[in-house]
């Protein structure tokens, strides 16, 4: 999770550091008498550490579009705002809030996301699927599809069944399906469609529905109305085929999800199996 600062949108994982910072009481060369590390800044003797800065802009560059212009005055704004905060900070300190039960454990609830993002994010990249395992988990998903079929259909929706019925005869006497989907239906997202509800598989639907659907044969419509909580249907079945997945290098990086989040999860589970909570 990110909270952000506002207009510079700086990471409060990175932001954590500046209390690292201040806590440690680094202060300039010449009144510790110690070698420090390259500061950005002094704010009343107190070291604002560069790298701070080049840690909140790389993750600024991160979250950035690829190809975006980078604002030549990041840095400088940066600095400013870091400026900014260590003063509040040494205000909060002569305040006594650190000192806070409901402030500090606010710091180390800080602290520990800053700590447990990185560590997932280095476990995330040391255990990333292989091509091996993707193409295992594809051909898995694969054959569970099995014989599963999708299919095209058209619905007219009615308020009443005397209405569907009535809708019914008038199919009987050879009016057009669509025609009467654009006058009738009251479905608003496919009447203008003449009731096409594209290919689709029988769990998008109510079971009702469904069941009603795939009892049809090609070109066949329904001879008495089915009630879902919606209203009563007529249904056409304009077609159905088997599913077909789509290739290995269109669903690559959904995969690539999908396969890491299952391995955290095992990762978890067995983190949580070993572990001694009283």
């Amino acid at each position: 999770m990110k909270f952000k600062l506002k207009h510079l949108g700086i990471t409060f994982a990175a932001l954590s550091l500046i209390s690292i910072a201040g806590c440690a009481g680094d202060r300039s060369p010449a009144a510790s008498g110690k070698e420090t590390k390259p500061a950005a800044a002094f704010v009343n003797g107190i070291a604002i550490p560069d790298e701070l800065i080049e840690v909140i802009v790389a993750e600024q560059r991160a979250q950035q579009p690829q190809g975006a212009k980078e604002d030549p005055n990041m840095k400088d704004s940066i600095r400013k705002e870091l400026v900014r905060r260590a003063l509040l900070e040494q205000d909060a300190i002569k305040a006594g809030i650190n000192k806070r039960p409901d402030t500090l454990a606010r710091q180390n609830l800080a602290s520990q996301n800053a700590l447990i993002r990185d560590y997932v994010q280095d476990w995330m990249k040391n255990n990333a699927p292989s091509d091996d395992e993707l193409k295992k988990e594809y051909e898995t998903i694969k054959a569970s599809l099995g014989d599963q079929k999708e299919y095209h259909a058209r619905h007219i929706l009615l308020k009443t069944e005397k209405d569907a019925k009535n809708v019914i005869g008038r199919l009987q006497k050879g009016a057009k399906f669509a025609d009467l989907a654009r006058s009738k239906s009251l479905d608003p997202g496919s009447k203008d469609n003449g009731g096409d509800l594209g290919w689709v598989t029988p769990a998008a639907f109510v079971p009702p529905f469904s069941e009603a659907m795939t009892k049809l044969t090609k070109s066949q419509y329904s001879q008495t109305p089915v009630r879902t909580e919606y209203g009563y249907h007529v249904i056409l079945l304009e077609d159905m085929r088997n599913v077909e997945p789509p290739d290995f290098d269109t669903v690559k990086p959904e995969l690539q999800q999908h396969l890491q989040q299952k391995k955290w999860q095992e990762y978890m589970t067995k983190l949580e199996a070993g572990a001694e909570v009283k």
